[in-house]
């Protein structure tokens, strides 16, 4: 597995972050701690230094197994966490972006992981009643003792992140360095205007759910399973299933599994995105890490972009409409430099 760097910073990161959602607790999708073990042995074998928590993953659960995965390795490997998510629904202040309960959330999470340190820590949900300022600065304070390294936001508008991100860079703040969203070829709403953003911004995109939770891996088109599945097959739409089996041809002409084939897609256009893979067993993370190496052929993309095609809506599709009426004839010899 190859490694570029982070955002604008110079944190080394691998192609693939490791997601470990299902770790720790009594997560219907999380394999036993052997098999965690094994499935983290992989991965790192692999190449791969990014592994992803949360404090709310198994109520905390997955931090203490994380934690314990990389005890006596600890320096090797980029950590990576989140705070947003109430640990107490009976407390008003458990929950949200305000600094009270990042100071809280932050020092429960060094302590489950067994570190005095988190090498990045994302915002894990946009907070509309918190002032954005509080948001920034409470978390600069965490970087500059030391505590947190590098800062980044998962599930917000692109409006949200961006003023965040800016008010940090004119306060001289630490800003963000990359983005956490919900990316496969089920969900390309990102496309609309939180792609773009993190291509102006120069962030770093962790794409979580690249096989829509298994949808795209084959389960239900080839196999028609539902033992066991995250996703009930009688709530997946005709859309959804068409996109699957696009997926499985392509990977039936290429010899390769539907896993690898969603995984790749995700990374085609954009090598600064970064699938979160997660797996039960180490078979299915074995398969998955194979995706690294599946450069998809531009017909193949073609074909699963057009079977997953979708309006991106005013004002991208009347911008791209009003094309020539802006800039004139001369618009067909302009080649931007990016």
């Amino acid at each position: 597995m190859k490694h570029t760097t982070f955002g604008a910073t110079g944190l080394r990161v691998s192609e693939f972050f490791f997601g470990t959602m299902g770790f720790g607790g009594d997560w219907s999708w999380g394999g036993d701690a052997d098999e965690c073990r094994k499935m983290f042995t992989a991965y790192a074998e692999a190449g791969g230094n990014v592994i992803d928590t949360a404090n709310r993953y198994a109520d905390g659960g997955s931090e203490q197994v994380a934690g314990d995965l990389l005890r006596g390795d600890r320096d090797r490997f980029v950590l990576s966490t989140k705070y947003t998510l109430t640990m107490d629904g009976t407390d008003p202040n458990a929950s949200g972006n305000h600094r009270k309960n990042l100071r809280r959330s932050v020092e429960d999470s060094l302590r489950r992981l067994d570190t005095d340190y988190i090498d990045l820590l994302w915002v894990h949900i946009w907070d509309a009643h918190t002032p954005v300022e509080e948001t920034m600065r409470a978390l600069d304070d965490l970087v500059r003792a030391g505590k947190v390294l590098y800062l980044g936001i998962s599930d917000a508008p692109a409006w949200a992140a961006s003023r965040a991100h800016t008010l940090a860079e004119l306060r001289g703040w630490t800003p963000f360095a990359g983005l956490q969203l919900n990316y496969s070829l089920l969900e390309r709403g990102i496309e609309r205007e939180l792609l773009p953003m993190a291509e102006a911004l120069g962030l770093s995109v962790a794409a979580w759910a690249p096989m829509a939770r298994g949808v795209l891996s084959g389960k239900y088109t080839r196999h028609g399973a539902t033992e066991g599945a995250r996703v009930k097959r009688e709530n997946l739409s005709e859309r959804d299933l068409r996109i699957a089996a696009e997926v499985d041809a392509v990977a039936d002409e290429l010899g390769t599994t539907s896993s690898r084939v969603a995984l790749a897609w995700t990374r085609a256009r954009h090598r600064w995105i970064h699938p979160i893979i997660g797996a039960r067993t180490l078979d299915q993370l074995t398969d998955t890490l194979a995706a690294v190496d599946l450069e998809l052929p531009a017909e193949a993309v073609r074909r699963l972009d057009e079977a997953s095609s979708f309006e991106l809506g005013f004002p991208q599709d009347f911008i791209a409409l009003t094309r020539d009426f802006v800039y004139g004839p001369v618009v067909g010899e302009f080649e931007p430099r990016r």
